[in-house]
C-alpha cells in the first residue's frame, strides 16, 4: 500500500526533529532514508511505526488519513519497525520469538508442534531460513535480523521500517540481508531502509530520500546519485576528499613488533610491525582473524606461542589492564557491547580504567576532572558537558568517548577495531582526522576495518589476512581497493611465508 506523509512536524523540547516533512513512498519498493545523525530519518521511521507521535501534519495509507498512536496501532495497519537494537528473547528459539504473543494454545498450553509447523511454512513462503534448534543468543547477528523480519511477516506487516539493519553485520551478512530485502519487495512488501551505509543504499534502493536538519532535501533514484552527491546533499558541503592527507611516518622506529603469534586455528605465525607515526591497517574478510590478533595484542584474549615487543622489549600482556600500563589503548569492535556504559556520564566512561590509579593521589576528584576535561576536548566530543549520559549521544560522539578514554592513558600504541562502525558521514571525517592527528604526533596506530575506502584512505601499510594467516603486505602506491580485495581472495601467501 502507498504511504504518504503530509506537512509532518515533530519537536523534542526546543529541538525540531522534523520540520514540515512531505514524502510519498510507493508500495512494493525499497525506499531509503539517509542523512547525518540528527537529520530526522529515524524520527520519521518511528512516527510511521507508532513509536513517536507527530505534533502536526498527517499520515495517509492507501489514500486514507490515519492516526498512528502506538506500535500496536501501526501494526494493525500493517506497519512495523525493526530497530537497530534488536528486541529478541535470547534464551528462546527463533520460532518462539517469531510467534511470541500470538501463539496457538490448547487451553493453557502452547501448541509447540503447531508453532513449529507455522514457522516452517513462513520460512518457505518468505524464502528466509534460520536455524530453530538453538537459542537466539547462539545465532549470528545476521540470523537474528532474519528472525526480526520473520516476526514482522508473521504479523502480516506490509510496510517494514529497518533502522540501520546492516550496522552490525559482516560484508557477507549484509549481502544476504539485501537479497532478503529484494525478495520481500518482489513479494509486494514496502521496505523503508534507514542507513548510514551509502554503498548499500545505492545498491539496494528503488528511491532515496535525503534529509538534513529535519527537512527533506530531495528524493531521487539511485541511478541519479553517486556517493559524493549523496554526501554533499546530506552535509550541505562539497564532498571533497573523504580523508585527511596522510603525513609520512616518523623515523622508522618500531613501536610494536609481533613475532610468530599463533592461537590454535584462529591465527598462525602472525608477524608484523607498526612504527612511530605510522598507520597500519589489518584487512581481510570476516573470519580472517584480524580482530582476534588485535585482541591478543591487547591482552583481551590469550595466544599459544609467539611474542609481542613494545619499543624493542618483549612484554607479557595477559589482561587489558596490563596493556594500558604498557602504553597500549584499544577501541573495541562494538562500542555498546564491549566498550561503553551507556547509562553513565561521559566523565565516568572516560575515567573508568584509571580510577584505581587516581585513588592513590590525595586530590582524586580534581585530577579526575582534569583528566576528563583535557581528553573530552582532545577527542572533539560534541556534548553540552561531560556529565551527559553516553546513551544520549550520537554514534559518532559515543565513538569519540572511547577515543577520549584511550587518550587519557597517554598510549604509544593505539588499536582501533572498526573505528567508524555505525557512524554518519560527517562524524567519520572527524574520526579520520583524529586518527591521522594521533599518528602525526608520533603514536603508532593499528586499524582493523571492513570498509575498503577506510583502509586505503588511512593506511601507510596494509596487512591482508586470510583464514588466520598473512597473505599480503601493501605499501604506499601498492595500496588500492582492488589490490586489497585481490589479496583477500587470493590463494597465494605472502612471498617468503609459503617457502
Amino acid at each position: 500500500m502507498d504511504l504518504e506523509v503530509r506537512s509532518v512536524s515533530k519537536r523534542f523540547g526546543a529541538t525540531i526533529a522534523l520540520d514540515n516533512v512531505n514524502l510519498k513512498i510507493a508500495s512494493g519498493t525499497i525506499h531509503s532514508l539517509i542523512g547525518e545523525n540528527g537529520a530526522g530519518k529515524s524520527t520519521l521511521g518511528k512516527i510511521l511505526s507508532g513509536v513517536y507521535q507527530l505534533d502536526s501534519g498527517e499520515v495517509e495509507l492507501a489514500g486514507q488519513a490515519v492516526m498512528i498512536g502506538s506500535p500496536r496501532e501501526a501494526l494493525s495497519r500493517g506497519i512495523t519497525i525493526i530497530a537497530q537494537e534488536l528486541s529478541l528473547v535470547p534464551s528462546r528459539t527463533a520460532a518462539d520469538n517469531v510467534y511470541l504473543g500470538i501463539e496457538d494454545h490448547a487451553g493453557p498450553w502452547v501448541r509447540r508442534t503447531v508453532i513449529k509447523e507455522r514457522f516452517e511454512e513462513l520460512m518457505k513462503s518468505s524464502g528466509i531460513a534460520v536455524p530453530n534448534d538453538r537459542p537466539i543468543a547462539e545465532l549470528s547477528i545476521g540470523d537474528q535480523q532474519k528472525v526480526e523480519i520473520l516476526r514482522a511477516l508473521a504479523r502480516n506487516a506490509e510496510v517494514i521500517v529497518m533502522d540501520e539493519p546492516t550496522a552490525r553485520l559482516s560484508v557477507e551478512e549484509t549481502g544476504v540481508l539485501k537479497s532478503v530485502m529484494r525478495s520481500l519487495r518482489d513479494q509486494g512488501k514496502t521496505i523503508i531502509f534507514v542507513s548510514h551505509f551509502l554503498g548499500d543504499v545505492l545498491d539496494v534502493s528503488d528511491a532515496i530520500t535525503i534529509m538534513r536538519d529535519g527537512k527533506i532535501i530531495r528524493t531521487s533514484k539511485p541511478t541519479e546519485e553517486t556517493h559524493d552527491s549523496l554526501v554533499e546533499a546530506m552535509t550541505g558541503r562539497k564532498a571533497g576528499d573523504a580523508f585527511p592527507a596522510k603525513k609520512p611516518p616518523l623515523a622508522p622506529v618500531s613501536v610494536l613488533e609481533v613475532n610468530c603469534l599463533t592461537r590454535g586455528a584462529l591465527f598462525t605465525n602472525i608477524s608484523f610491525s607498526v612504527g612511530a607515526g605510522e598507520i597500519v591497517a589489518l584487512a581481510g574478510l570476516v573470519g580472517s582473524g584480524r580482530s582476534e590478533v588485535a585482541r591478543a595484542i591487547y591482552g583481551a584474549d590469550s595466544f599459544d606461542s609467539g611474542d609481542v615487543k613494545l619499543q624493542g622489549r618483549v612484554v607479557k600482556i595477559s589482561h587489558p589492564a596490563t596493556a594500558i600500563e604498557n602504553g597500549i589503548a584499544m577501541i573495541p569492535e562494538s562500542r555498546k557491547d564491549q566498550g561503553l556504559i551507556l547509562d553513565r556520564p561521559i566523565s565516568e566512561n572516560i575515567a573508568l580504567p584509571y580510577l584505581k590509579k587516581l585513588s592513590r593521589v590525595l586530590m582524586k576528584r580534581r585530577q579526575e576532572s582534569s583528566l576528563v576535561s583535557e581528553n573530552f576536548h582532545a577527542a572533539g566530543i560534541r556534548a553540552l558537558n561531560s556529565e551527559m549520559s553516553v546513551r544520549s549521544l550520537s554514534g559518532g560522539n559515543q565513538q569519540k568517548v572511547l577515543f577520549a578514554r584511550s587518550l587519557a592513558g597517554a598510549p604509544t600504541l593505539f588499536i582501533a577495531d572498526e573505528p567508524t562502525r555505525g557512524v554518519d558521514v560527517g562524524s567519520k571525517r572527524a574520526i579520520y582526522e583524529l586518527i591521522v592527528d594521533l599518528a602525526s604526533k608520533g603514536m603508532a596506530v593499528l586499524v582493523i576495518s571492513s570498509e575498503l575506502d577506510e583502509v586505503v584512505g588511512l593506511a601507510h601499510r596494509v596487512i591482508v589476512m586470510q583464514t588466520g594467516t598473512i597473505v599480503a603486505e601493501l605499501v604506499g602506491d601498492q595500496i588500492s581497493e582492488s589490490a586489497v580485495v585481490a589479496a583477500a581472495f587470493s590463494t597465494q601467501q605472502r612471498e617468503g611465508l609459503a617457502s
